[in-house]
Parts: structure tokens; sequence; C-alpha cells
């Protein structure tokens, strides 16, 4: 994995996926250790009439405390939060979560360009942006204005990916995104708070 240079140091981490995402989190959240500090906020596509099991899938399967996200509901440390079918789930600036039933970016909602836009305003230069696989171009808009903020991006390697648009995506925009496996991308989320 190659050296990232110094930045300030993260407050929060925000992850979209789509098509494939369950294995690239079941490598990347399982690998968090219990006390880990920064707060995880997750949009993964879904169908918008379904309830949605990723909560309770990865409740399972993590040593951090999983949920999905409420409205109004403050951004607590070392949980991990993923997205309600059916509502955008963005990040206020007084760190709180909001939902919202605007209308659908390439054609989901949720979206993670949403979450991504919302949560550069909220955290700056202090907020990790993971775009991993998934069949459409979101999230890559979004990693644009975290990166433009002075956040960090980092993008799932599209030839490990199970769909490759989004990363493709994600790095034509971003290109000083960091382009990792999803091993390591999990190896860098341990690292960060050590940074």
């Amino acid at each position: 994995m190659t050296e990232m240079p110094a930045q300030a140091p993260a407050q929060a981490v925000v992850i979209g996926a789509s098509a494939g995402a369950l294995d690239a989190l079941s490598v990347i959240l399982p690998a968090l250790p219990r006390d880990y500090s920064l707060p995880i906020i997750i949009v993964v596509h879904l169908p918008p009439d379904k309830n949605s099991v990723l909560a309770a899938l990865f409740g399972d399967k993590c040593a951090m405390p999983v949920v999905e996200a409420a409205d109004k509901e403050a951004v607590c440390a070392g949980t991990i939060y993923f997205a309600p079918p059916g509502y955008h789930l963005l990040i206020e600036t007084d760190k709180t979560l909001s939902l919202s039933s605007d209308q659908p970016v390439f054609f989901s909602r949720p979206s993670v360009d949403v979450l991504f836009e919302s949560a550069a305003d909220a955290y700056g230069a202090a907020l990790i942006s993971v775009v991993l696989t998934g069949a459409n171009q979101d999230g890559a808009n979004g990693m644009k204005s975290v990166i433009a903020s002075g956040g960090r991006g980092l993008i799932q390697r599209p030839g490990g990916a199970f769909a490759t648009a989004m990363p493709e995506a994600a790095i034509a925009l971003c290109p000083t995104a960091h382009v990792l496996s999803v091993a390591e991308i999990a190896l860098y989320l341990r690292s960060i708070e050590k940074v």
C-alpha cells in the first residue's frame, strides 16, 4: 500500500456501495475493533419497498455497534450507521443525521453523492470517503466534493470489484484518490487513528 500524505486527523468515515456491497463490506467492517473511535456512515443502494437487514447482518459480524440511521440522531463516535431504504441520508453541520425523501440521484435513494456532499460540508478536511463496488456512477461527484473540502478519498480497485462502474467513475473524477483493495482499505481505516 502506498504511503499517504499527512492530513487533518479524521473525525468520520463515509462509505458508498451498490452491487457486491455485502462482500466488500464483509472484509472492511469486521476488521475494525470494538474501541474504534470514528463513526462510519454507509449508503448501500437498496430496494425502497423492503426493510433492510444490513444493520442486523453486520451487527452479528462486527465488533463495533451497528445501527440503522434515524432522523435527527446525533452522530456518535465508534458506531456504524446504515442508511434506511427509501431515504437519502445526510449529515447536518451540527453532526446530526437527517433523512430526506428528495428525488433519487442516479436512480438511487439513498444516494452516495447526497451523503458524501453533506458530510463534506459537516466535516471538511476531517472526512474519509470510500467508494466501493457498484453498477452506476453514484459516489464520484460526492467524493470530488470531499476532496475539494480537504478530505480523503479511497476507492476500491476495480479489478477486485463485483461491479466496476462506481469505482471507475470515482477514479475518473478523483485522480488524487487512493485506489486500494478492500483488504488495504480495511488496513488503512484500522491504522488511521494512530496517524
